[in-house]
């Protein structure tokens, strides 16, 4: 919603503004992780979506959270008897593997990083018995895998504080600024233009932004701090038109400052430019801020709307955006029973034309697939059938 991008410290992986984020809920959209250790394996091992990462055990990312996580290990005790399972002492004498998969396309700009490092380190946190020593030092650890991860390990509305008092970064935390439950009416449709992995890597970019970008100095200096005054207000009142203008405008901003790099950086293409021109439409029909885009480092549309509203817009990227032709068999809309409401909607035919006037021809397959979602909580202890790791082998079991 208020976007990160650019490092004030490669090393520590910290921000040069603060940021805020709606965490979604996980029924369609997550990273399932399993994690395991054993004084047998003889190295750190991961596998990702069924294959496994080449040199995972040296990536300065991974051990960061896996050594990071391990310096707050405590006893692990067996629930059951109360027994010592495993010493704290002990857990420097065990590799550890990791296996992990995510049920919506990864590298494409949905934040599958973020979703992937904060799995990561809730699996281990669970696997190590961590304690943490202050308040958010779990999202320290996170953030040094993935920056947007230390949001995404609280449900709901989530600020990730910039940080930087502190000499060793030990401040630059995520802090709950709602619970999921607090505005449940927000929803989000999820547009995915394109499921292939981007060609310019978030890392890559920021650093060339933050080189070469006025506009992105400018942002951090004195647009963010504002803005994220307002939009947590916002979110607080329940003010939609305010958060949803806040939120269009940060991320227009965000592309803006890729513009403003040089070499210029492209994340969204003309269908993305599309549905911006389509939700403009949208809201100047209804009289009001019904629906807002944001776009991250890619191609794909996040629209937030109120669930009063979520059919009529659905059903409007629906008649714009319908599925290819001949397309696999998995839900078009990934929620059946919503979709079912979208598909018998009709769409009032002054909204039509005016999607039409801005120069939209409905197009099968410019969007490959739809999620309908809403805010939802940090990460969740699965059960055992969930593991993606065999307990007698410790190897992946995974596949696609």
């Amino acid at each position: 919603c208020v976007k990160y991008w650019g490092k004030a410290s490669v090393e520590h992986n910290t921000p040069i503004n603060s940021s805020v984020s709606v965490t979604l809920d996980q029924s369609d959209l997550r990273a399932v992780t399993t994690a395991s250790a054993s004084k047998s394996f003889p190295t750190d091992r991961l596998w990702l979506n069924g294959t496994e990462e080449d040199g995972a055990a040296t990536s300065k990312r991974f051990r960061a959270c896996v050594d990071g996580v391990r310096r707050l290990a405590t006893d692990r005790i067996d629930p059951d008897t109360g027994a010592v399972v495993v010493k704290a002492e002990e857990w420097t004498r065990m590799n550890v593997h990791v296996a992990s998969y995510n049920t919506f396309p990864t590298a494409a700009g949905l934040a599958s990083s973020a979703a992937g490092y904060a799995a990561l380190v809730a699996a281990l946190a669970k696997l190590f018995n961590a304690r943490e020593s202050y308040p958010g030092e779990l999202t320290a650890i996170a953030r040094q895998g993935s920056g947007s991860a230390c949001r995404s390990l609280y449900g709901g509305f989530v600020a990730w504080r910039k940080g930087g008092a502190k000499e060793d970064w030990s401040d630059s935390i995520a802090e709950q600024v709602a619970p999921e439950t607090h505005w449940p009416e927000i929803r989000a449709i999820i547009l995915v233009v394109s499921d292939a992995k981007k060609d310019t890597s978030s890392t890559a970019g920021m650093s060339t932004s933050v080189q070469t970008s006025k506009l992105l100095s400018y942002r951090a200096s004195d647009v963010v701090a504002p803005r994220m005054v307002a939009i947590e207000r916002a979110w607080h009142n329940k003010d939609f038109e305010t958060f949803g203008r806040i939120t269009m405008a940060d991320s227009n901003q965000f592309h803006a400052t890729c513009l403003d790099t040089y070499p210029p950086i492209f994340y969204m293409n003309d269908v993305s430019r599309s549905i911006i021109r389509a939700v403009h439409a949208y809201n100047e029909w209804a009289g009001e801020v019904r629906a807002a885009y944001t776009f991250d480092a890619g191609p794909n549309a996040v629209l937030y709307t109120l669930d009063a509203y979520a059919v009529e817009v659905c059903a409007l990227m629906l008649k714009f955006y319908p599925a290819a032709v001949g397309s696999d068999d998995s839900p078009y809309i990934s929620n059946v029973e919503f979709a079912k409401e979208v598909k018998s909607y009709k769409l009032d035919d002054a909204l039509i034309a005016a999607v039409e006037a801005t120069g939209r021809v409905p197009t099968a397959g410019d969007v490959k697939k739809m999620y309908y979602t809403r805010a939802g909580p940090g990460p969740q202890t699965l059960g055992k059938e969930d593991a993606i790791i065999d307990p007698e082998t410790g190897l992946n079991t995974y596949r696609p």
